[in-house]
């Protein structure tokens, strides 16, 4: 599963959309984010692993990186 598809099923489990999404993200960081930059930076790949670990948070999960 790319990564798009792993906030898109997210998203869905915690009722969210990309708008919800994208107000919180602003309010939580102070950068101004919008439903469609959110989706621009997940087409062009080009999400930086900060934002994947705020949207990860705001959804309720924790990104972990274990070797293996």
């Amino acid at each position: 599963m790319n990564i798009r598809a792993q906030i898109n099923y997210w998203l869905a489990l915690k009722q969210y959309d990309y708008k919800k999404l994208a107000d919180k993200m602003t309010e939580i960081s102070g950068k101004k984010y919008t439903r469609g930059s959110i989706n621009g930076k997940l087409v062009r790949n080009t999400l930086t692993v900060n934002e994947l670990e705020l949207i990860a948070g705001i959804l309720g999960y924790k990104i972990d990186f274990t070797e293996i």
